[in-house]
């Protein structure tokens, strides 16, 4: 690829004598977002989100965990008693996400790359699906937990006592006689720390490479 060519498509490079001479302002940007790309990946082997299930019948409670790609926990007991009043079974929930859901990170993790190599204002369309990712997560998750409990099986057993419901995905919930409680996974607080370093490194971004485009526009006319 000539240089003509890379500048159109990547932006203004940076010159021996500018990167000597003020070197953290132009390499920051890339720090960050590599900085961005190690939690993203870090985050693929712990949890994203976990619930605890208070019932009566289990004294120390039963514990959920979800990851990117698979469900851990008490997964069998609490299926066990959302069979009783007509949930599915949670494995059939996020079915397409669990199973592309890594390769979704790792897609991130390369934007990310390109991005940091990117020095115009379109490296932004590059990293802002890592910024939204926990929000869609989590949205994600609400959709799911709202479809399955506003849909019960009216022919379980316990189908009359208890209304169609939406459980939280955080915070404390009552479902009949039983408590939830659901909070962000270590995996998720890695995103989100991501989220917050990818605006970082947009703001750097923007305040070492927009001069130089814009001098690069200025001296093509």
């Amino acid at each position: 690829m000539s240089s003509t060519l890379l500048q159109k498509v990547a932006g203004p490079r940076v010159d021996s004598d500018a990167m000597a001479d003020d070197g953290l302002r132009y390499r920051l940007p890339y720090l960050l977002l590599l900085a961005a790309r190690i939690l993203i990946l870090v985050s693929l082997f712990l949890p994203y989100w976990e619930m605890d299930l208070v019932a009566p019948q289990y004294p120390d409670n039963l514990h959920l965990t979800a990851y990117v790609n698979n469900l851990g926990g008490d997964v069998a007991e609490i299926d066990g008693l959302n069979h009783y009043i007509g949930m599915r079974p949670l494995g059939e929930a996020a079915q397409l996400e669990r199973r592309y859901g890594v390769f979704a990170l790792v897609g991130l993790v390369v934007m990310l790359e390109i991005a940091a190599l990117v020095h115009r204002r379109w490296a932004t369309l590059l990293i802002l699906p890592g910024i939204l990712f926990p929000a869609i997560f989590l949205l994600d998750l609400h959709l799911w937990m709202s479809h399955f409990g506003t849909n019960l099986d009216p022919y379980a057993p316990l189908s009359n006592s208890i209304e169609p419901f939406v459980p939280p995905i955080l915070g404390v919930g009552e479902i009949g006689q039983f408590k939830t409680i659901a909070e962000p996974g270590t995996g998720l607080w890695l995103a989100i720390g991501a989220s917050v370093v990818m605006l970082l490194a947009l703001w750097f971004h923007r305040r070492a490479f927009r001069p130089l485009v814009i001098e690069a526009k200025s001296g093509a006319h």
